[in-house]
């Protein structure tokens, strides 16, 4: 027992009760913010809860969207939970919790503060300085999962949100709808329902997060992978508008399909079950069928060859144009200047070698109850923006699988053609990378081109533009010693979240991952969240990224700018 008491907090629906589940620490789980997306209502864009009585308990992770778990071998890397459920569109929030309710002092417990709780270490003065304004609330995070936007929910241990709340901001994990009930493109229904879930759940942070202490004003939305390429989207999103303030993307970048394109996906299943590509013909599916559809669909999909995949889409509507255009400087009032750049989902994952580099030491009009978003706040240009990969990205997909030992000089010929990689850009890091693999050096040119390099071009974009809001570009470069993962891709997640004992951080770290490395990441994005800087230099003409490991974190200056340069046109 941490306390004495069972936590409560009074919403616009109604009261819910959470649990102490750390000294300071309470935590709501499974707190709804739209309807159950099923029967009368699955297909439909998300519905607003309806008020209840009493007391409602949320104390055990609510249901998860409809998904498969991840095939071997990934499924022993990223486990991924289901808890079974219709009512799949809900929140958890982990916050600062004093005796009387919401902590309103900057020390929650005996552990609270930057870098004093546990792995704390020399590098948590990465990012330190005030998280609770006089007279106001706490930072909020909002955690958007990744997953392909088949996978994934608020359930993955990983992101449990305790260490944030312990170090003063509030924290909110959200659930959305996935794969075809999601992402699906019908005649008959809205696009982008998973994306208009996310929207929903922001609607229902800025109406209800002060009564967890938060600060309506102070919310930063992060995530990674597919739920960072959802953040670039509610970037360029004017139904987001004036619902977060600053963004962390991880591992993403600004992409999204033009309809037609999408709906193939949508029709490649309906195909296989038998039936019309419409929304009135899948509601009448049962769900574990549809599943198995999918999953047959998409097993071969990749981002770097092709293949049927679930995608957020331009759909004139959530999303008016291309966010990496409209992020760039091609969107009516969203752009960052006249930046020019690719799509992202042009290729797929991040580098393993270094080449030359020099380090140096070193409130808003309320939104509406259907999850539209105010239209009036900051706009892209105006959000403080926290960008960065991993050092490895490609290894999670090119390792386990065996692609790294299998792949051919030839079949690297074959992909760099296929993909569309530049003759000069490919004899760059074959020279950088004279020891690498085919499979090594066709995993760094296939990271770059899909992550680093549409990062690198959206940070310097909003610098020639002037952008109000800060840009910070990190690179998280620890490699796992774990069937030699390297630094790949999802890997920082357990340092983010300052959650490195769990079994599931630990079947990616291993037992023995750096907790002081842990604490200053996590210490830079709690800085971020609560004044917008974490703690090194905004982005400038010198090109400054923070790596975290190996090693202590240190400033590197344009890392492999040989590289990143060889892919401008």
């Amino acid at each position: 027992m941490y306390g004495v008491g069972v936590p409560q907090v009074a919403l616009a629906c109604g009261r819910v009760s959470g649990v102490l589940v750390a000294r300071g620490v309470a935590g709501f789980l499974g707190v709804p913010y739209a309807r159950a997306p099923f029967g009368p209502l699955r297909f439909r864009g998300p519905e607003p809860v309806e008020p209840w009585e009493g007391v409602r308990e949320a104390a055990e992770f609510g249901p998860t969207a409809p998904k498969r778990p991840y095939a071997p071998p990934l499924d022993a890397l990223l486990p991924d939970p289901t808890v079974e459920g219709d009512d799949c569109l809900h929140v958890n929030v982990w916050a600062p919790w004093g005796p009387s309710g919401p902590a309103s002092g900057p020390d929650v417990g005996p552990d609270a503060g930057l870098g004093t709780g546990p792995g704390a270490g020399p590098g948590a003065c990465l990012g330190s300085g005030p998280v609770l304004r006089a007279g106001g609330g706490r930072p909020v995070m909002v955690w958007i999962h990744g997953g392909s936007l088949i996978h994934g929910s608020n359930a993955v241990p990983v992101y449990d949100g305790t260490a944030f709340a312990r170090d003063g901001v509030v924290l909110v994990s959200v659930n959305y709808r996935l794969g075809i009930e999601g992402f699906g493109v019908f005649p008959d229904a809205p696009a982008n329902l998973g994306l208009r879930d996310q929207i929903a759940a922001l609607t229902w942070v800025r109406e209800n997060i002060a009564a967890f202490g938060g600060d309506p004003d102070r919310v930063t939305v992060f995530g990674e992978s597919a739920g960072a390429i959802s953040i670039a989207a509610l970037l360029a999103s004017p139904l987001a508008r004036g619902l977060f303030r600053r963004a962390v993307v991880q591992s993403g970048a600004p992409m999204a399909l033009p309809l037609e394109r999408a709906r193939r996906t949508t029709e490649a299943v309906a195909k296989r079950l038998g039936v019309p590509a419409t929304a009135e013909a899948f509601a009448a599916v049962d769900r574990d069928r549809l599943l198995t559809a999918q999953t047959e669909v998409t097993t071969k999909g990749s981002p770097l060859l092709g293949g049927h995949s679930f995608q957020i889409v331009v759909d004139g509507d959530v999303l008016p144009c291309d966010p990496a255009e409209a992020l760039l400087g091609g969107g009516p009032g969203r752009g960052f200047g006249d930046g020019v750049g690719r799509s992202a989902g042009e290729g797929v994952a991040e580098s393993a070698e270094r080449g030359s580099s020099r380090r140096v030491s070193g409130r808003l009009p309320k939104g509406r109850g259907s999850g539209q978003g105010s239209g009036r706040g900051p706009d892209g240009a105006e959000v403080d923006l926290l960008l960065g990969t991993t050092a490895e990205e490609y290894r999670l997909w090119f390792v386990p699988s065996g692609l790294v030992e299998r792949l051919s000089p030839l079949m690297l010929q074959l992909a760099l053609w296929k993909t569309g990689v530049p003759s000069r850009t490919a004899r760059v890091y074959r020279a950088n990378r004279p020891q690498a693999r085919p499979g090594e050096v066709l995993g760094a040119l296939a990271t770059d081109k899909l992550l680093r390099v549409p990062l690198n071009r959206l940070a310097d974009a909003r610098l020639r533009s002037g952008a109000a809001g800060r840009t910070y570009l990190y690179e998280f470069g620890w490699p796992s010693p774990v069937r030699g993962l390297g630094a790949c891709h999802a890997l920082e997640l357990g340092f983010v979240f300052d959650t490195l004992d769990t079994p599931e951080a630990k079947a990616m770290t291993g037992p023995d991952a750096p907790r002081e490395l842990a604490a200053a990441m996590h210490a830079a994005w709690v800085a971020f969240a609560a004044e917008g800087d974490p703690g090194w230099r905004a982005w400038d003409a010198e090109r400054p990224v923070m790596t975290f490991g190996p090693g202590r974190p240190s400033l590197v200056l344009a890392p492999r700018e040989d590289e990143r340069r060889s892919w401008d046109v």
